[in-house]
């Protein structure tokens, strides 16, 4: 599966997610957040905005909130659920960069 079609699961299933969460909802809510994924030679993006992603952009964002930073295999491993975050994190798989705050939400989407 193409590393564009695991993300746009990942949103899905995050959608999804939101739309039958209360709680999560609320936490969103008044929320934009620009999220830059790098995946070394692909690079995409995201808006969280109004408690939901409207899509995966291919190409970079201007000023992200939380920038990304891992390679296709991981995301594919991370989607698969043969590899947790925690343990990609540990392993230097995955880098991010935001604030604290932002970082805590964004484990939302694994």
């Amino acid at each position: 599966m193409a590393v564009k079609q695991v993300l746009d699961e990942v949103v899905a299933q995050f959608n999804a997610k939101v739309s039958c969460d209360d709680s999560l909802r609320k936490e969103l809510a008044g929320i934009k957040k620009k999220v830059q994924i790098d995946l070394g030679p692909e690079q995409y993006y995201f808006i969280l905005e109004n408690c939901k992603v409207d899509s995966v952009c291919g190409g970079c964002i201007a000023n992200p909130d939380i920038t990304i930073i891992s390679d296709e295999e991981t995301v594919r491993k991370l989607h698969c659920r043969e590899m947790k975050i925690m343990k990609a994190w540990a392993l230097k798989k995955v880098r991010v960069r935001g604030s604290l705050e932002d970082i805590m939400r964004l484990r939302k989407f694994f």
